[in-house]
């Protein structure tokens, strides 16, 4: 397939899933706006502490394959049903060992509070989400889009959203925790149904511990770098539940959800990208490597500067939607937004680095997660000897994670520019005008008077997305950029049928 063709090939997938993503911005916000004004900060800081634990679990007992499956398959000599249900199995023990250990030692999930009424189950949940992980893992192999939008895009977030509301009524304190368990239950079903049709029951197969163990060997470096790409978005959380009182989580996990979404974007072209990069890996096209990396990296710092700017720059209104309370998040939000912008250049790259410098990658990951929570607490711990209030200690995380990604990115980048041969930054010039451009608009919204707030969002926000698209669409956009904005396929269509197929 020739270049034009992979950027041709990426673009639609990335339309398909982008629209995905907006359906899971769409639906997140009901929740957002349930567990702020029906629970409060004190509730929904607990649920968050409880979660970072849980999906740490799930993320581990993956063991890497949501990225390492797709290069079984490719060299796997047997049939692939076999290879996939290999990865089943090795999830489900890994799943089940982490289950037993949270049952047994609650305290890991709730550190800073007791350990009451339905607390123990959630951790029954890890291998829900992970068996979910690995069906989409296998379905984006054969470059099934739909799957992957159903269950992360619609199922889960309208599950949650609507399961809030209902055990509202019936069970505050454990409303979040059964909300969580019946989105992700939900959200496994929407995955293995379609598994289950696309690969069908392995029959003839039985697990085999020698080829489990080479599966291990072969995914550690991934999964190491998988633990620690979301370690870094959310040991901050954590280091907070530490340092402050649960509800001071609780605002700062809002201002996260929000900022979260942009960083979904870069999900939205995974499932074409790897095997694009593997099949031009195979035919040692670098240069095409290169360009498939510069074009997709800009594509995400686009729409990620543009989601950060409607963000940020109206934040106190933004949070005030979320409930009142929660307004103190807004300084939180500023460098979370920042720093998802920061993390795209080297989000992309590293989608290359793991088959060109995986263990450089991993180390370079590690590293960097080992300053950020150094940087955090050394910010928390000087603005408290400084006397500054509590809202801007509780953003110290936040900037070290910003900090850190952005220092992350320019060393990923260097790697793979050396790599390749080839430059992979995503930056272009006109990006720079369009945020000054949107910023000026932005600021002159905020500048109203106090009872014309209502204009921020009503008038301010569509303003600042427009001007900062019509900078961009004339000054920044060209041929290629252009294909991002074609038709959106059908979801019956939004399997690729033609594009990297496996490299034999």
């Amino acid at each position: 397939m020739s270049d034009s063709k992979d950027i041709d090939a990426l673009a639609k997938g990335g339309r398909t899933n982008i629209a995905g993503f907006i359906l899971r911005l769409l639906a997140r916000i009901p929740f957002l706006f349930i567990a702020g004004r029906f629970y409060g900060p004190e509730l929904v800081g607990r649920f968050a502490i409880a979660v970072v634990v849980v999906e740490l679990a799930a993320l581990l007992a993956t063991l890497g394959l949501k990225r390492g499956l797709a290069q079984a398959l490719s060299e796997a000599d047997r049939p692939h049903a076999h290879v996939v249900w290999d990865g089943m199995a090795l999830a489900f023990f890994l799943s089940i060992t982490a289950s037993l250990v949270l049952w047994t030692f609650p305290q890991l999930l709730y550190p800073n509070t007791p350990i009451t009424g339905l607390d123990r189950w959630l951790s029954l949940i890890v291998v829900a989400i992970a068996w979910s992980d690995v069906s989409l893992a296998a379905l984006a192999y054969r470059l099934n889009v739909k799957a992957a939008v159903t269950a992360r895009a619609v199922v889960e977030p309208w599950t949650i959203s609507v399961a809030a509301y209902v055990f509202s009524f019936f069970t505050i304190r454990d409303g979040l925790v059964l909300s969580y368990v019946a989105s992700m239950t939900a959200a496994l079903v929407a995955s293995i149904v379609p598994f289950l049709r696309s690969y069908g029951l392995p029959h003839g197969w039985r697990p085999q511990l020698r080829r489990l163990g080479g599966l291990v060997r072969a995914n550690a470096p991934l999964a190491g770098a998988d633990a620690l790409e979301w370690g870094s978005r959310n040991v901050d959380r954590f280091i907070l539940g530490l340092l402050f009182a649960p509800s001071v989580v609780g605002i700062y996990y809002m201002a996260q959800q929000v900022s979260s979404l942009p960083q979904k974007l870069k999900t939205s072209f995974d499932p074409v990208l790897g095997p694009v990069i593997t099949r031009a890996l195979a035919e040692n096209d670098r240069a095409a490597i290169a360009r498939q990396v510069r074009q997709v990296a800009f594509w995400i710092m686009a729409a990620q500067g543009l989601l950060a700017l409607m963000g940020s720059i109206p934040g106190e209104a933004v949070m005030g939607i979320v409930g009142p309370q929660f307004v103190t998040g807004t300084a939180a939000l500023a460098f979370l937004l920042v720093g998802e912008v920061f993390a795209s250049t080297g989000a992309v790259c590293e989608s290359a680095l793991v088959y060109t410098a995986r263990h450089r990658n991993l180390l370079i990951s590690g590293v960097m997660l080992g300053f950020q929570v150094a940087l955090s607490f050394a910010l928390v711990a000087g603005m408290r000897s400084l006397g500054w209030p509590t809202t801007w200690q509780a953003a110290g995380p936040a900037m070290a994670l910003m900090t850190s990604l952005g220092l992350t990115s320019v060393i990923k980048a260097g790697l793979l520019r050396h790599i390749l041969g080839a430059a992979v930054s995503p930056l272009r010039w006109p990006l720079v005008w369009a945020v000054a451009a949107a910023g000026a608009v932005g600021a002159a919204f905020t500048a109203l008077p106090k009872e014309m707030e209502w204009a921020e969002l009503l008038i301010g926000e569509p303003a600042i997305a427009a001007t900062y698209l019509f900078v961009l669409w004339r000054y920044a956009f060209g041929p290629a950029d252009r294909a991002l904005f074609g038709s959106v396929p059908k979801a019956e269509e939004a399997t690729l049928p033609n594009v990297g197929a496996p490299v034999r």
